[in-house]
C-alpha cells in the first residue's frame, strides 16, 4: 500500500495530505464509513483521495484495538466519565448497538416495537467518548504522517523519475543506432 501511495501521479504534498486524511480517519469511530469519511476529508483539505483511501488501512485488526482504548480513555477523561470497558467489551457493545438499530430499521416491515435502551447507552458510554477521544488522539498522528511520509514520497518520486529518464534516453539512443544503421 505504501509503495502504491509514493506512485501516485500527484504533489509529495497532495499524497501526504491525502495520507494524514486517512489516518486520522481511521482513529473515529465511523466503522463502516472509514472510506467515505477519508475522502471526503481529503477533498476539503485538498489532498488525494485515492491516498486516503489506502491510508485508512493504517486502522486494521492489529491498531483498531489500540486506536478504541487510546480514543475512549482521552474522550472519557475529557467528558467526565470513566469508561469501565475493555476493548473487548466495546467491540460487544458495538454488536449489541448495531443489532438493536437492525431490529428497530425492521420493525417497519414487522411491527415489533422499537426498542432504544441500547443504543442511548451505546451513545453514552461508548460512542461519545470514543469520536470525542478519536477526534483529538489522531490529530497529531495524522500531523505526524504528513511529516512522516513527505520526504519518503519527495525522494520516491524523484528516484522513479530518475529511473524513467534513464529508460527513456536508453530507448532513445537504441532508436537513433537504428535509424542510422548503426547496430552497436
Amino acid at each position: 500500500i505504501l509503495h502504491r501511495m509514493r506512485r501516485l501521479p500527484d504533489s509529495p504534498e497532495r499524497i501526504c495530505i491525502g495520507i494524514a486524511a486517512g489516518l486520522y480517519v481511521s482513529f473515529l469511530p465511523l466503522y463502516g464509513l472509514h472510506f467515505v469519511t477519508a475522502a471526503l476529508v481529503a477533498w476539503i483539505f485538498r489532498g488525494n483521495i485515492l491516498a486516503a483511501l489506502l491510508a485508512t488501512f493504517y486502522g486494521n485488526p492489529l491498531t483498531f484495538p489500540l486506536m478504541a482504548a487510546g480514543g475512549l480513555e482521552l474522550g472519557g477523561r475529557l467528558l467526565g466519565t470513566e469508561v469501565r470497558m475493555s476493548v473487548s467489551g466495546v467491540i460487544s457493545a458495538i454488536g449489541r448497538a448495531g443489532s438493536e438499530l437492525s431490529h428497530n430499521l425492521f420493525t417497519v416491515i414487522t411491527g415489533d416495537p422499537v426498542h432504544w435502551g441500547r443504543l442511548v447507552s451505546f451513545w453514552h458510554e461508548v460512542y461519545l467518548p470514543y469520536m470525542v477521544g478519536g477526534l483529538l488522539l489522531g490529530l497529531p498522528f495524522a500531523v505526524a504522517a504528513y511529516f512522516v511520509h513527505l520526504p519518503l514520497v519527495r525522494a520516491y518520486q524523484r528516484s522513479r523519475q530518475k529511473r524513467l529518464k534513464q529508460r527513456f534516453e536508453a530507448a532513445r539512443h537504441r532508436q537513433r543506432a537504428l535509424d542510422t544503421g548503426d547496430e552497436t
